[in-house]
């Protein structure tokens, strides 16, 4: 069932796109930056800040923003993580809540939460610039294999137009 989930969602509108002509290392990109970003430490942003990377580079904005709302859930995986590898490199004391406890508050009373956390997020997103750009780069170099890899088995021809 994951598989056919997985399949249905994901890999079969990748491979609809390498059909319509858009380029392996087009898509690949898209993908690398919809992962990234997607992960970015400021719950609400990631949306807007795919669509902004779709606009700026020209990337496939179908393709950035399926992969954004799929790997939601690893936001708030990483969120913790980034907030201490924040407060690593600022050497600042460690904040003493969950992630449960920071989404109960945001629910709770927002502003609160805000004044509460900002130093927190700004410890998140300092550890996330450090790692963004290399995880783009490095997701973009394996991804861009791997779909040409899927573009040759499956008998598409590369195409030099950016259809994107």
């Amino acid at each position: 069932m994951r598989s056919s989930f997985f399949s249905r969602r994901l890999i079969a509108p990748i491979v609809a796109l390498l059909t319509q002509g858009i380029t392996p290392e087009k898509i690949a990109l898209s993908l690398a930056f919809g992962i990234v970003l997607g992960v970015f430490p400021v719950l609400g942003s990631t949306s807007l800040l795919c669509a902004a990377a779709a606009v700026i580079f020209r990337l496939n904005l179908p393709a950035i923003q399926l992969v954004n709302w799929l790997i939601y859930p690893l936001q708030l995986f990483f969120f913790v993580p980034f907030i201490r590898m924040g407060e690593r490199l600022f050497r600042a004391a460690p904040l003493q809540l969950s992630l449960a406890q920071m989404l109960a508050m945001i629910r709770a009373d927002l502003p609160r939460a805000v004044a509460t956390l900002w130093l927190a997020g700004v410890h998140a997103i300092s550890a996330w610039l450090l790692i963004g750009p290399p995880a783009i780069l490095l997701l973009n170099f394996l991804l861009s294999r791997a779909l040409r890899q899927v573009a040759a088995s499956s008998g598409l021809r590369p195409n030099t137009a950016e259809a994107a």
